[in-house]
């Protein structure tokens, strides 16, 4: 791996299961992520992913592209447009900097409303066997 490399895609499908199991996991019982009709009540369209959940993802993401052995050390992540039920989310990442076994990838996830979650997350990278 060198700064530089493009990471391959992932395309999550955001449904309103993952949604709402994602706040209940990291116990957001906040209405918006939950309540359709209070989603619409405080002007959203429906029900939105909360931080949380888009942060679980983005580690999935690069766990699932470097390794189970991957160990995240730093993730700085903002959102932007809202990942609401229905929707696509691809994420995709570019490697910025390796110095040794540290990474520091770019990470930027997009629906069809526009950029959902954009950062940089620096990795403690495995040492293959026999390294």
């Amino acid at each position: 791996m060198k700064a530089g490399d493009e990471l391959p895609p992932l395309e999550i499908a955001v449904t309103r299961t993952l949604i709402v199991a994602g706040a209940i996991a990291s116990r957001d019982y906040q209405d918006v992520h939950h309540d359709h009709e209070l989603a619409r009540a405080k002007g959203s369209p429906d029900i939105f992913m909360n931080i949380l959940t888009t942060n679980g993802l983005v580690g999935r993401y690069l766990t699932d592209c470097l390794g189970p052995t991957a160990v995240l050390r730093k993730v700085a992540i903002r959102l932007g447009a809202p990942n609401h039920p229905g929707d696509t989310m691809v994420l995709r990442g570019r490697v910025e900097e390796v110095d040794g076994d540290t990474a520091v990838v770019r990470v930027t996830g997009d629906n069809g409303v526009g950029r959902h979650v954009t950062g940089t997350v620096t990795l403690l990278l495995a040492k293959e066997a026999g390294s």
